[in-house]
Parts: C-alpha cells; sequence; structure tokens
C-alpha cells in the first residue's frame, strides 16, 4: 500500500487523474489524500466531486477554504463567488449527496501510525497538537451535525484571530475554521493574520509564517496546502506545503508519504 498526499485540486480533476495515472494508483490498495479546496476557481468541481466520491473509503479529504464556503453557499449563506465554477454543482441533481459526503469530511487528519498531520492552512501556534486536534473535532462535529446551516453561518469573520480572546463556542469555531483553513501569516502576538498572501520574503516585517512559529519535535510533521504563492517552498523541516497553484496555470504536486517522492502534473487547459 502507498499513501499520497495531494494539494489543492480546486476543480483541477484532469491533473489529479494524470498524477493517479503516474503512480497506477490503485483505490483497492492506495490511499489518496488530499489537503482540501477540492473546488471552486477550476472547471471541474462538479466531476472532481463525485470522481472522489465514487473511489470510495481510500479517498481522505480535509476540508478547506473553498470547501467550506461551497457548503455555506449551498446553505443559503453566502452568493456564488463569481470567480468559482460552481454553477453546474449546485444545480446537479446529486448535489444533497454531494455536499452531505463533502460535509463529514474532518478539518485536521492524522497519517496512520505517526505523528504526521494534514490540514488545509496548517496549525496555530497558539496551539499544542493536542488543542488542535480537539479543536477540529469539535468544529467538525458541528459541520457535519443538523445544525451545520447554523455553524456554518456563524464562521465568517476576520476577527476570530486571537485563540486568547475566544469567550464562546461561536468564537473558539470561528478561530478553529481560521486558523484550519485561512491563516498564512501571524503578527508578533501570534494573532492570526488574512491580509498578506504573497510569500515570505515579501511580507512586512511584523509578520512571520505561521510555520515558522510552531515547535514540532523532531518525531512530528504537519502537511498544508492553501499558499499557492509558496509553491512548494517550505525551509521549515518536518513541514510540507503542496499547494503549488495549479488553478493558476502553475501545476498540481503530490507526495508519496513513505519515501517522500514529489510527483508533479502540469496545468492543462481544460475548455
Amino acid at each position: 500500500m502507498a499513501l499520497y498526499i495531494v494539494g489543492d485540486l480546486q476543480g483541477c480533476l484532469t491533473e489529479l487523474q494524470g498524477l493517479l495515472k503516474q503512480v497506477d494508483f490503485i483505490p483497492t490498495k492506495d490511499e489518496l489524500w488530499l489537503v482540501g479546496d477540492l473546488v471552486a476557481r477550476g472547471p471541474r468541481s462538479l466531476e472532481t466531486l463525485r470522481f472522489l466520491k465514487s473511489l470510495g473509503d481510500c479517498v481522505k479529504p480535509v476540508l478547506g477554504n473553498h470547501d467550506l464556503h461551497l457548503l455555506a453557499t449551498y446553505a443559503g449563506h453566502k452568493k456564488v463567488n463569481p470567480k468559482d465554477c460552481l454553477g453546474d454543482l449546485l444545480a446537479a441533481a446529486d448535489v444533497d449527496e454531494l455536499m452531505d459526503w463533502l460535509a463529514q469530511q474532518p478539518l485536521i487528519r492524522q497519517l496512520p501510525n505517526e505523528e504526521a498531520y494534514m490540514s488545509h492552512a496548517g496549525l496555530s501556534p497558539q496551539w499544542t497538537i493536542e488543542e488542535a486536534l480537539l479543536q477540529a473535532h469539535i468544529a467538525h462535529k458541528n459541520i457535519a451535525s443538523k445544525e451545520r446551516s447554523y455553524w456554518l453561518k456563524t464562521m465568517y469573520g476576520d476577527q476570530g484571530n486571537d485563540w486568547n480572546k475566544v469567550s464562546n463556542a461561536i468564537e473558539r469555531f470561528r478561530y478553529t475554521i481560521n486558523a484550519l483553513t485561512r491563516m498564512r501569516y501571524c503578527d508578533e502576538s501570534l494573532t492570526l493574520e488574512f491580509q498578506h498572501k504573497d510569500p515570505p520574503n515579501l511580507a512586512p516585517k511584523n509578520l512571520k509564517p505561521w510555520f515558522e512559529l510552531v515547535s514540532l519535535t523532531k518525531n512530528q510533521s504537519w502537511v498544508f496546502g492553501h499558499w499557492a504563492a509558496l509553491m512548494g517552498v517550505c525551509a521549515t523541516k518536518n513541514i510540507y506545503a503542496l499547494d503549488t497553484g495549479c488553478v493558476w496555470r502553475n501545476h498540481l504536486t503530490m507526495i508519496r508519504w513513505h519515501d517522500k517522492q514529489l510527483f508533479i502534473e502540469n496545468h492543462r487547459q481544460v475548455k
């Protein structure tokens, strides 16, 4: 068995299938882990969700900010972003089934038999791993529950950016969503900052990327996506950046976990 982890898809199904062909992926034998943002700006979001769902238990995604926004839009809390290619998905006959499947996916996954973890945006420097796992579990239960619509409506807001200032369940939920699906930089007080998306060499001096502020042991690893401007470059040991901006005409990246070999599939123009 091989375990593969793929960066942000954003509806780039053609490139994902190219990667799986490269490694002769076998659904009954191998596992496909995905760092979130399965849908949105790419051309084949509907087909992407159908394909992933069809593969069954070998597919193990986490939710990204675009996935959560899709769920909120489906619930009627937001309008479709004109930049997203979600019209056919939201109009599909099987949209209810697809949204239920998506809502069951967690915010953090731990890789088998080791202290390695995957989330869309990373690990908040204000959290231990244990705290992150606890809060991700609580948030996952909310999103997967019958009260999903209520919780999705409460998740928006940049003010949920300081764990030391949260005071109730809604604020804890909002911070959890922000930390695990939107975070890139933190300021000197470790407060999350959401405005800057450039790579670290172009960031203001008062900001640091989250991965320079967390403390992992030599046996711990973290895998994330979300930050296309990094183009897979993260110098912090045991932290792996996999978003290489396929939807922005770059390429899709996949790592085979046991030997850390990278595979790439260049962006293809799909009409």
